[in-house]
């Protein structure tokens, strides 16, 4: 009655999945409960009216309407038509992204065969055996034998203290965390896209800038020159303009290289070349990105962010982890068998009488390891450690990209505003030094330094209104957003299955069914 009572007791701990592994504990947030504030943080852009216009763009000003980035789509948050269709090439072609998907359906398939040890197993075999005996050793003269079996044969480790269960939840989490890995890089190459596409913006716009102040330096150069031939002009006058136009033509030949290294870096990402049929695109002033995504909380970060439910999910894994390496010191039950029919003639394997069976269970309890399975543990324990701190590490990473984006939103606004009246104020002075040189009250020096400051006015515009889009887009990054297309979608699984490659087959349903 006893046997019967501990034979009950181990398969009812078998079937609830028992294992050895610490209760799970959700480390504290190592932040604090909310984002900085007061400074810079104060003056963030709020939802504006229809009609009103945002700093350093042309177009009306939108609002997220209080949605959090994750709910925001892509396609809703970015407007510019050509700017949606490279994140659409991309997010099918982009090689880094597709390397995330195999590796994820690499961890798939992993998991599977880890969670098949749960299970026995069953193998047909036949086989058939001929030896020889020496005459004076064997009966009746039977030098000869043949033996031959057809059967099945079963084997089976009884999980009683976890450790294949344990494995199993540490190759799930594993796998839900590439998971999570394949939704970041997806979300990241939304933000590189469109990151780089500012940047080819940018350098068109700084092209303008120095091509006209380029035709403008010439035709101060040209004038200068010819009131030096006639003798009219001073050669420092010449030198001077001159010295606009050289610098002029240099960062000419620099913007045009990185113009066209800018396009190179777009087509990595986007895994193919850029095609010809791309519909027209906005200006860099036109792009009217939503400015007022609420940062909402520190703790929203950990349901939004895919790369810090990835670190938990490697956490939980090595805390499976330690469950197996405990049920390593415990005794491994297996039952091993086989059934069929054995007879010496081929003939005779179906006939009555010929069937033939075996069992044998085996319990093995480890004595001594040398050490092993202790060390084993004390890896385990401090693998749990590691992934801690960089669960941690997850956290304060994404704070601090959060807090970052803020404090620069605060600031670009007025800080565009500032210089465009800085260039206005630029203009007008160039203005009034080229009236002044040309009615003799001024040198020629003036005139050169305004046109200097000018072009760098307008270089430090350019270049800060591209910041301000690219802080945003990467504000709605840091936020969790860039997953879904579409305003109101609902979410897919960070292992939903892709349109390109090989056939990818969901197994988030048979994970949760073996979980």
């Amino acid at each position: 009655m006893q046997k019967h009572s501990l034979i009950a007791v181990a398969v009812a701990l078998f079937a609830a999945g028992c294992t050895m592994a610490p209760k799970y504990e959700r480390p504290a947030a190592p932040v604090t409960a909310t984002f900085p504030t007061g400074g810079v943080y104060d003056t963030q852009p709020g939802a504006t009216q229809p009609g009103q216009q945002q700093p350093g763009t042309t177009g009306a000003a939108r609002t997220a309407n209080g949605q959090a980035a994750a709910d925001i789509g892509w396609r809703d948050f970015f407007v510019d038509p050509r700017m949606q269709r490279l994140i659409e090439i991309a997010l099918k072609n982009n090689r880094d992204l597709r390397v995330s998907v195999l590796n994820m359906q690499a961890s798939a398939a992993q998991f599977r065969i880890v969670r098949a040890g749960l299970l026995p197993t069953l193998d047909a075999a036949a086989s058939q055996s001929k030896s020889r005996t020496p005459k004076d050793l064997s009966f009746f003269d039977q030098t000869i034998s043949n033996s031959y079996s057809v059967g099945l044969n079963a084997s089976w480790e009884i999980d009683f203290f976890g450790r294949i269960q344990s494995l199993k939840d540490q190759a799930l989490a594993q796998y839900l965390a590439t998971a999570q890995a394949r939704k970041a890089a997806e979300i990241t190459l939304v933000s590189q896209v469109a990151n780089q596409y500012m940047t080819v913006l940018e350098l068109d716009d700084l092209l303008k800038v120095t091509e006209n102040t380029l035709k403008t330096s010439q035709e101060s150069y040209r004038i200068a020159k010819l009131q030096f031939d006639n003798g009219t002009g001073s050669e420092l006058d010449l030198r001077q303009s001159q010295t606009v136009v050289e610098q002029a033509s240099a960062n000419l030949q620099q913007q045009q290289r990185l113009r066209a290294q800018a396009d190179n870096a777009l087509v990595l990402l986007l895994g193919e070349p850029l095609p010809d049929d791309l519909p027209p695109g906005m200006t860099l002033d036109n792009q009217n990105l939503l400015t007022d995504i609420p940062a909402g909380l520190p703790s929203d970060l950990l349901t939004r962010r895919p790369d810090i439910m990835e670190a938990e999910e490697n956490l939980l894994a090595a805390n499976a982890n330690i469950g197996a390496a405990r049920a390593a010191f415990f005794p491994k039950v297996s039952l091993t068998g086989s059934f069929g029919t054995l007879s010496p003639s081929l003939g005779g394997l179906f006939k009555p009488g010929s069937a033939a069976w075996s069992f044998a269970p085996s319990i093995t309890l480890p004595i001594f390891e040398g050490g092993q399975n202790l060390a084993n543990l004390d890896l385990a324990n401090i693998q749990k450690k590691v992934q801690i701190a960089t669960y941690e590490k997850a956290i304060q990473t994404a704070f601090r990209e959060v807090a970052d984006g803020l404090a620069a939103r605060g600031t670009y606004d007025q800080q565009i505003q500032a210089l465009e009246r800085n260039t206005f104020a630029e203009q007008r002075r160039l203005d009034l030094s080229n009236l002044r040189y040309t009615n003799g009250v001024d040198s020629y020096l003036s005139v050169l330094t305004a046109q200097t400051d000018l072009y760098s006015s307008q270089q430090l515009l350019v270049t800060a209104r591209m910041e301000r889009l690219q802080n945003l887009v990467t504000l709605y990054q840091a936020l969790g957003g860039g997953w879904i297309e579409h305003d109101g979608e609902q979410p897919r699984p960070a292992d939903a299955p892709v349109d390109y490659g090989a056939a990818s087959a969901p197994v988030a349903a048979s994970a949760a069914t073996a979980g």
